[in-house]
């Protein structure tokens, strides 16, 4: 007896739907896991696990912060580089700030919980922190000595143009003291919570400064990753860190620094990339080699 068409039609829907969901659904994932148990495969499959002590500390894949509870650095490990992943390194919430070169103003609220910190003021307070930490100089261009955004709004007679009426330090407020006295002959103000000085027809303009043109805080001492997940730092990063994790330690620099080479990954392919020190590897072994003072 043959069938009616619109019955064999679905028959052969529902055929299809079966085969494809035993080939794609349990015989494709489950060759793939058979794959990555092979020799060679397994340790990067089951997450680059790292263990200390019969314990697992992380994996080799995901950065992590060596703070105390209350989110300071803990000055005998190597610090990793910041986070804007969560709370930080948090793999369910990877991701990047998408603040931009242009983010450059803070936003000042009357509610302290609605405030937020431009780029330029995260990269200046970074800087100025790891500085400090390490006895280096943290300055940068376009960055006040007390760690925020260096940039006035600039009131003119004409809008643009014309004779200077008005300036305002946008992101320093009240009764912070400006981080520079005069602007044009003109006393610059701190700024007043909930005021939007750029609506308000304030021209943004950063000021350099006398700050080194190349700063002794490396790029990405200060600035998150894409990911927000990276485990790795610059070799220039791990080498101003270097001093103070030997100091804490009570070892010889040039020791430390000898583990930090042991622990950095060159350039894939030997041409792609950069550099990296693997972070909780290299601190691992410290406490391997140079238990804390």
């Amino acid at each position: 007896m043959r069938l009616p068409t619109w019955i064999a039609q679905h028959l052969a829907a529902l055929r299809a739907v079966l085969v494809f969901t035993v080939l794609l659904g349990l015989v494709y994932p489950l060759a793939l896991v058979a794959v990555g148990q092979l020799p060679g495969l397994n340790h990067k499959t089951d997450g680059s696990l790292i263990s200390s002590g019969g314990t697992t500390v992380g994996s080799a894949l995901i950065g992590q912060s060596f703070t105390d509870a209350d989110g300071n650095p803990v000055a005998r490990y190597f610090q990793s580089r910041p986070s804007a992943a969560g709370d930080g390194y948090d793999p369910t919430s990877t991701s990047a700030s998408n603040l931009g070169p242009e983010s450059v103003v803070d936003t000042i609220a009357t509610d302290p919980e609605e405030s937020s910190e431009s780029l330029l003021t995260q990269v200046c307070g970074r800087s100025k922190d790891v500085g400090e930490l390490n006895g280096v100089d943290g300055r940068r261009p376009f960055c006040t000595d007390d760690g925020v955004g260096a940039v006035l709004a600039v009131f003119r007679a004409d809008g643009l143009t014309g004779p200077v009426t008005r300036v305002v330090s946008v992101n320093q407020a009240a009764p912070a003291t400006p981080f520079v006295p005069t602007y044009e002959g003109v006393t610059v103000e701190p700024a007043q919570p909930g005021e939007d000085y750029v609506a308000a027809g304030g021209v943004v303009t950063p000021i350099r400064g006398d700050a080194p043109a190349d700063p002794a805080v490396p790029a990405d001492a200060v600035t998150a990753s894409a990911s927000g997940l990276d485990p790795q730092i610059s070799p220039a990063y791990a080498e101003l860190q270097v001093n103070r994790v030997a100091r804490e330690r009570g070892a010889d620099p040039a020791a430390v620094r000898e583990l930090v080479k042991e622990h950095t990954d060159g350039r894939g392919l030997g041409f792609m990339g950069e550099p990296g020190v693997k972070v909780l590897e290299l601190n691992l072994a410290l406490d391997k080699q140079f238990a804390a003072r």
